[in-house]
């Protein structure tokens, strides 16, 4: 059909079909970009990921999500590769190389962070994998952070060879730096094993989690195959082994969520490095409340035990007792709380367990609590019941006298404020060793069901009047009229508060108080100490 001249308008061409946008070059690099983050994100296969869901454990980044506050994880090194080669291991490199490292915050205050990546490669170490660990290590000492490391990973990456253990060296060299500069926490997800495990055991905190965390440095077959023992991971290495048996985990916790959230409580009590102080909570609970649970709780007769634990949360804030390592050693606690909003760290023999004697592990716990309380400027108060170092073979055999005077040492370089409270007995060296004010005490308060001696007085009566009561007719009676006589005279505080080794004798109700001021006036304590490169701890 013939189309008519009036159709096609004259002096103008057809209208061109419309070009699309050409992209700009830099939308194709963000995609790129977009994808290798993805990559980065689900760096283990699906298949991993589900076997490590279905072992109850979370992924390297699903810990970090419930550790730090939402939305505060900054990766660093997500792109991070391997160069290894030999034995296939060219062909298979995933980003992240088995860590995921950075810095986020917990309750708004600034953590570092590396979170072993059990899906890649099984969280074994390469020298990539270090060199990420050692950046935020190094970035968390400079710039006085807390540093916290999920671990969960097979150990050094055999194929890598020495690479992996010169890489672990690294590791130890900056934990051994940054201790007693930046608070260090270690928790255990998962196996950390051989070298691995010097790592956490260099580091202030570690928690572990029952029934997936395992640390040993000899695995059971290799145990079975050198000894001849048959011996499970957990037998061997578990969390409950760790926690009562060696002393190595500080904490346990049923799962890993709890752990996590463990972990913030614990950041909550620490300052960001030494030169601060920890955090300040205004307290609901009153400063001048009265502390009458007290009273219920002292024994009517000196030999009858007590829990030293209920004495501790009736003095602090709202009842709130930190407990660091709750089961080993428990004839000793150790822990944090707050007394009028400011963290302290309390010490005290427990009557329930070895009548509160003094032993190797439990000189070696309270040493090891008191000199990171020092490291980290928290005060220490120290709650003494004690009658004596624990005697026997055994004892003298371990090495006692060397394990005893860690603790003494402890207390001795503690700068930090530094209160004694008497509640029962203070025989003889164990009582010097519990911060007394001879060995740099500040202040050192009794209640008057306190005891301070050489010892107790059935032994003082048989070595003091030993030929009196062989000379006497009737020996027993003797003997008890010469107890009672040395206990009215000896086993009180007021011979020591005399001599001024006690300041003051107290109204057990008035602990609180008389804490709450103490702490206060010292606030603002300083000690000067000689200078030196460091002094010799008897190891």
């Amino acid at each position: 059909m013939a189309v008519e001249e009036q159709d096609i308008p004259t002096g103008e061409a057809a209208p061109a079909p419309p070009i699309a946008p050409t992209p700009h070059p830099i939308e194709e690099r963000l995609a790129h970009l977009a994808d290798l983050k993805s990559q980065a994100l689900h760096a283990g296969s699906p298949a991993a990921v589900e076997r490590q869901h279905s072992r109850g454990k979370l992924t390297a980044r699903e810990r970090l999500e419930k550790l730090l506050d939402p939305g505060s994880f900054v990766e660093l090194d997500m792109l991070a590769r391997h160069r290894a080669h030999g034995f296939g291991i060219e062909n298979n490199r995933p980003l992240t190389d088995g860590v995921v490292t950075g810095w986020g915050t917990i309750d708004g205050r600034k953590v570092f962070v590396f979170s072993q990546d059990f899906t890649v490669f099984g969280g074994a170490l390469g020298e990539v994998f270090a060199e990420k660990i050692h950046k935020v290590m190094d970035l968390a000492e400079s710039v006085g952070a807390p540093m916290i490391g999920i671990n969960d990973g097979a150990g050094a990456r055999i194929q890598e060879g020495v690479v992996s253990l010169a890489s672990y060296g690294g590791i130890f060299h900056r934990n051994v730096k940054s201790s007693g500069v930046i608070p260090q926490i270690s928790v255990i997800m998962g196996p950390c094993a051989g070298g691995a495990v010097y790592s956490p055991a260099m580091t202030d905190f570690i928690f572990m989690v029952k029934g997936t965390s395992h640390m040993f440095i000899t695995g059971p077959d290799v145990v079975k195959t050198v000894t001849g023992e048959d011996v499970t991971q957990e037998e061997l290495g578990g969390a409950m082994t760790h926690a009562s048996k060696s002393g190595v985990a500080t904490f346990v916790c049923d799962d890993e969520e709890s752990c996590l959230e463990q972990v913030r409580y614990l950041v909550s009590f620490l300052p960001a490095n030494n030169l601060e102080d920890p955090p300040y909570f205004p307290p609901e609970d009153p400063v001048d409340r009265s502390c009458d649970e007290i009273i219920g709780l002292i024994p009517d007769a000196p030999n009858k035990p007590y829990d030293m634990k209920k004495v501790v949360a009736d003095v602090v804030d709202d009842g709130d007792f930190f407990e660091v390592f709750p089961f080993y050693a428990m004839n000793i606690i150790c822990g944090f709380a707050r007394i009028d909003g400011h963290v302290v760290g309390l010490v005290g023999n427990q009557p329930q367990v070895l009548a509160g004697c003094l032993d190797i592990d439990a000189s070696e716990k309270a040493a090891h609590f008191v000199r990171t309380c020092d490291a980290f400027n928290v005060p220490l108060v120290t709650f003494v019941d004690v009658p004596g170092f624990l005697p026997g073979t055994d004892q003298e055999y371990g090495g006692i006298i060397r394990h005893g005077a860690k603790l003494l040492y402890a207390y001795c370089e503690a700068t930090v404020p530094r209160v004694q409270v008497i509640t029962r007995k203070g025989y003889g060296g164990a009582y010097v060793v519990m911060n007394s004010k001879s060995i740099g005490a500040d202040l050192a308060f009794a209640w008057p069901s306190a005891e301070v001696a050489v010892m107790g007085p059935q032994g003082a009566v048989n070595i003091i009047f030993r030929k009196e009561i062989e000379a006497a007719p009737d020996t027993e009676t003797r003997r008890a009229e010469l107890i009672e006589e040395y206990t009215e005279r000896f086993a009180n505080p007021y011979n020591a508060a005399e001599r001024g080794y006690v300041d003051d004798v107290i109204d057990p109700r008035e602990t609180r108080r008389v804490l709450a001021r103490s702490l206060e006036m010292l606030r603002t304590k300083k000690e000067h100490l000689p200078q030196r490169k460091h002094g010799n701890v008897p190891l």
